[in-house]
């Protein structure tokens, strides 16, 4: 890889690890094991993307905390709990971010609704970002020879994986076509239904 793909390869494990979860620390402890990037450099890389997205999402929730409870009216409950929750437990909220499965943006949002002070939660969820991706890169790199061994026989049935993926899109084309004709059929026949 040449220098600007591997600078590349970074920013985006950074900068997509708040979207992707553990997508983006498996590929690049995966990618650290084949040598094109460095593994300390891929755990820096994503515990700084997923560090800064919390703060957006902090940032979020603390100017459009109103907003977002006059948009959703049923959801005020939850919110007023949640807020309560991470007053009562601000430390163990912000540390929580990174491992928080199915909350990673509703806890950040709902720690800057809360109003909890930036530099505990900075410091909170920069911990459980580094913690999060060395986890998580290190699982993926000692994963690695698992996965070229499952690729290499992958690899082997390529032609045939191929063949039936192009033969399922055809027959799913066939089927989503003989629909349509048939719904248009039946609307012409019949435009009152």
């Amino acid at each position: 890889m040449t220098f600007l793909e591997r600078m590349w390869a970074y920013i985006t494990l950074g900068a997509m690890g708040s979207l992707w979860g553990e997508v983006s620390p498996l590929l690049g402890g995966l990618a650290a094991f084949d040598r094109n990037l460095r593994l300390i450099v891929v755990i820096n890389a994503v515990a700084l993307g997923t560090w800064l997205g919390g703060l957006v999402f902090y940032a979020i929730g603390r100017s459009q905390g109103r907003r977002i409870r006059k948009r959703w009216p049923r959801a005020r409950p939850v919110i007023i709990r949640s807020i309560a929750i991470v007053r009562r437990h601000p430390w163990r909220a912000s540390l929580m971010i990174r491992f928080a499965y199915g909350l990673r943006i509703a806890l950040p949002v709902a720690c800057g609704v809360a109003h909890l002070p930036l530099s505990k939660y900075a410091i909170g969820t920069a911990v459980s970002a580094m913690v999060w991706s060395l986890v998580f890169t290190v699982l993926g790199w000692a994963l690695g020879r698992t996965t070229e061994t499952f690729i290499g026989h992958v690899r082997q049935l390529e032609s045939i994986i191929g063949a039936v993926l192009i033969l399922a899109v055809v027959i799913v084309f066939i089927m989503l076509r003989r629909r349509h004709v048939a719904e248009k059929t039946a609307h012409v026949l019949d435009p009152e239904r």
